[in-house]
């Protein structure tokens, strides 16, 4: 199939999560997206080699130690060719080693430069140290547990990694766009707790204008229940009249069928336990296909390996097989774009540390390669 970014070149000093996931949606869209890495390690995310790999798909990767000359010429030779210079450090570490946004620049006037850091560019925390949950708690998407004081871990999955990693790509394909009409890249600043802040506009936004929030998730059928075979299914009717009567006449519960929702909203604590009662007297799959044939939202609460066999992302090619850099075989999700009823990536599988550093560098004047 036409990839929508064939002959566009990525060159990623971008490491572990916001980066490589960002990449890997831009590679999967056809981007010859290029690794640097320094020699003996490469990055940190490698000592975990399956989160490594599910990140790092149709990528090629260069040993560069740039803490020598030889290594920064060849970064320089490669910046000099290439559409894209992503990185991920804290921010003045790419001036200090000589290879800033007004440096890099210079070199290719055309270059789109992306910066991923946990609070920005700028800013009183553009130099705090922090992960994951931190951007979380300072973007307000604890928000629940600042009202509770709960101390209770929020989850295992890093939204301000994927966030991040998802606004990267779509402002580089927006630097890309605007570089066909102007000739000249630009510099985007991605902020991981921006990002999250964004996503909390609908939370945020009433807050900066002094009126609260939309509690749509307080409605009685919208949670998580468990039914008699042990198993959870979600239930997720959010203020919908039309879908909470079918459900209260599939369940039994008529008396509760005609309440609005701001009756509904004031019943919550009563209606959610004669819900749940309902619930567990019949089996996830019994449920399912009641609910299927009745038009109500609901979704099992699948296990990892209760998605990776679910039918629909099946029917849908959601993964693929490629061909292991070890010379078997290893599953990927694919890319979750569909373009005209054709799904673009994975090709291969991740590379090796410096599996391509000849291949890349020799055609480039002037470089020594360092693998």
């Amino acid at each position: 199939m036409s990839l929508s970014l064939d002959g566009i070149r990525i060159v990623s000093l971008a490491e572990q999560y916001p980066g490589p996931y960002a990449t890997l949606l831009l590679a999967d869209m056809g981007a010859d997206v290029i690794l640097v890495e320094r020699p003996g390690g490469g990055d940190p995310a490698r000592q975990f080699p399956a989160f490594h790999a599910a990140l790092n798909r149709n990528k090629r990767s260069v040993a560069l130690d740039l803490k020598t000359e030889a290594g920064r010429q060849a970064l320089r030779d490669l910046v000099g060719g290439a559409d894209v210079l992503m990185e991920g450090f804290r921010p003045g570490t790419m001036e200090r080693l000589g290879f800033g946004y007004d440096a890099m620049a210079a070199l290719n006037p055309r270059l789109v430069y992306v910066s991923i850091s946990g609070f920005g560019q700028t800013g009183p925390y553009r130099d705090r140290p922090a992960h994951d949950i931190s951007y979380q708690a300072v973007a307000g998407f604890l928000f629940r547990h600042a009202e509770t004081g709960s101390t209770a871990n929020p989850g295992e999955v890093a939204v301000g990694d994927l966030s991040s990693g998802m606004f990267a790509a779509l402002g580089t394909l927006a630097a890309l766009f605007e570089r066909t009409r102007t000739g000249r890249g630009k510099h985007v600043d991605v902020s991981m707790t921006d990002g999250l802040v964004s996503w909390m506009s609908v939370m945020i936004g009433p807050a900066l204008n002094g009126v609260p929030i939309a509690d749509i998730g307080a409605e009685p059928a919208y949670g998580l229940f468990r039914c008699a075979d042990g198993k959870l299914l979600s239930l997720s009717i959010a203020h919908e009249d039309w879908f909470w009567r079918p459900f209260c006449s599939l369940i039994g519960m008529d008396d509760a069928a005609a309440l609005t929702r701001g009756e509904r909203v004031a019943q919550t604590q009563a209606l959610t336990r004669r819900i749940a009662d309902i619930m567990a007297t019949r089996d996830r799959d019994a449920w399912g296909a009641a609910l299927d044939a009745a038009g109500i939202p609901w979704g099992p609460v699948n296990g990892l390996a209760e998605a990776a066999d679910d039918p629909h992302f099946r029917a849908r090619g959601l993964f693929r097989r490629v061909d292991g850099s070890d010379g078997g075989t290893r599953w990927h999700v694919a890319q979750p774009l569909v373009f005209s009823g054709e799904r673009p990536g994975p090709q291969r599988d991740a590379p090796r540390l410096g599996e391509h550093t000849e291949e890349i560098l020799a055609p480039l004047a002037g470089t020594s390669t360092n693998g």
